[in-house]
């Protein structure tokens, strides 16, 4: 069980949307991907570090019926045809997402892997609310779908946004669904500090 605010708002978007069908394209523990099992989601994770899964289902409870895939996560979505109800990108690798996972061509390949009622969505590192990393990745992802949301916690120096893109007019702000045993009410406020932000315009 995740004690971590964005992948308990990740989770509670997912299920406002229904989502049955979800590709994670990043690992590390697992979290997101044992809570959406719990509630019957198939999942595909993909990571290009084996060793993720290994750690992720030894020492984390991640569940057998997780499918797990050593692989690029760009290259995945070139080569599959698979569809899915959302696709989360959380890859970080020495505190950053390559930036090829953030790219219009990533964000383009990765749409048509949605359904129709599909929803892109991607975890960003904030530093404060001057850095404008959120705000190239909103960016980005709007050349392929003019519906895009961010949830963000203003105010919070190095905090995770979210940005979401697709079907995602129905989508109200999270809250805790799945508590875990410790720091439950911290989660519960955190998740209700978060709020649609717009996308800033920068020259």
């Amino acid at each position: 069980m995740s004690l971590l605010d964005y992948v308990h708002a990740i989770f509670g978007q997912l299920r406002q949307m229904q989502a049955q069908s979800v590709l994670m394209i990043g690992c590390a523990g697992g979290s997101l991907a044992t809570m959406l099992s719990r509630v019957g989601c198939s999942v595909v994770a993909i990571d290009v570090n084996a060793q993720a899964f290994v750690l992720a289902r030894r020492y984390f409870g991640l569940p057998t019926e997780v499918e797990c895939r050593v692989a690029d996560g760009f290259d995945y979505v070139l080569t599959t045809r698979r569809k899915f109800d959302a696709i989360v990108v959380d890859a970080f690798h020495g505190g950053r997402v390559a930036s090829k996972l953030l790219s219009e061509a990533f964000f383009a390949q990765a749409a048509k892997r949605l359904q129709a009622y599909g929803v892109i969505f991607v975890n960003v590192h904030v530093k404060s609310d001057s850095d404008s990393t959120v705000d190239r990745v909103a960016c980005c992802i709007s050349a392929t779908s003019p519906n895009v949301l961010i949830l963000d916690r203003p105010g919070t120096k190095y905090r995770n946004a979210i940005v979401a893109s697709g079907a995602v007019r129905e989508l109200k702000r999270p809250v805790l669904l799945m508590p875990p045993a410790i720091e439950a009410a911290k989660l519960a406020k955190a998740l209700g500090a978060m709020q649609f932000v717009s996308r800033r315009v920068r020259k």
